[in-house]
């Protein structure tokens, strides 16, 4: 089964928020994520890692989280924001499959006969590529609305992730408008995963109306007494 198929299987059952599990060091962030996963069961989709939480441990350590939350029917997300030349990107995602991950989080400004490589490289092993088109925060107009060949730049980064076959696009819930106008460029072609719904001030209910299939949430989640509660909440 392909990651696009195993994400929207766990979705179908748990809901289509991913937690995104960016947590300050403690020197014990396997227990931190593990207790989090336990307490998120049948309520998130995904489980995402990015730098912050990934660059303390050891691949044995992140196949104990990864194993955790497969255990919990969660889909596992590297949000590495890779991007390099062709060879690097392969071996990089190598290195990562062999950890448990289900899908990277890649930056398609590689260009794109490298993200062409790298979703091919992907789907040979079942998993996915989700592409930057435009972030969540208020930097982002700074760079992804800069015009490229008379279009804002996202709209380029867009075609690109369509033309590869990325099982996904991010596009920040702070810009609704902008979830909207990809919505209809992508139809159901990829997925659109949201980030910045709660701590950064996008609103869940209008991702979701504008065409956000996932629901990315760190912060609000992270920071609740009864997180299972707050998930379920944001989507009522």
């Amino acid at each position: 089964m392909l990651f696009r198929e195993r994400i929207a299987e766990s979705a179908g059952s748990s809901g289509p928020i991913i937690l995104a599990a960016d947590m300050p060091y403690t020197g014990k962030v396997v227990q931190d994520v593990t207790s989090m996963i336990d307490r998120m069961s049948g309520c998130v989709c995904a489980l995402k890692m990015n730098f912050q939480l990934l660059l303390p441990l050891g691949i044995g350590q992140i196949k104990d989280i990864t194993y955790a939350a497969h255990a919990k029917n969660m889909q596992c997300i590297a949000d590495i924001k890779l991007n390099d030349i062709g060879n690097t990107n392969l071996a990089t995602t190598s290195i990562l499959w062999e950890a448990g991950f289900d899908a990277v989080i890649a930056n398609p400004i590689m260009g794109p006969e490298a993200l062409s490589e790298l979703v091919c490289g992907a789907h040979t092993k079942n998993n996915g590529v989700i592409s930057l088109c435009h972030m969540s925060s208020p930097e982002g107009a700074v760079s992804y609305e800069m015009p490229a060949d008379g279009h804002p730049l996202y709209e380029k980064f867009l075609g690109w992730g369509l033309s590869a076959g990325v099982d996904g696009i991010i596009v920040g819930a702070t810009f609704p408008d902008i979830i909207r106008d990809c919505k209809q460029r992508v139809k159901d072609d990829t997925d659109i995963f949201s980030p910045g719904i709660g701590a950064q001030g996008g609103s869940a209910k209008m991702s979701f109306a504008n065409g956000t299939n996932y629901a990315i949430i760190g912060r609000t989640l992270l920071n609740s007494d009864n997180p299972a509660e707050t998930a379920k909440s944001i989507l009522s």
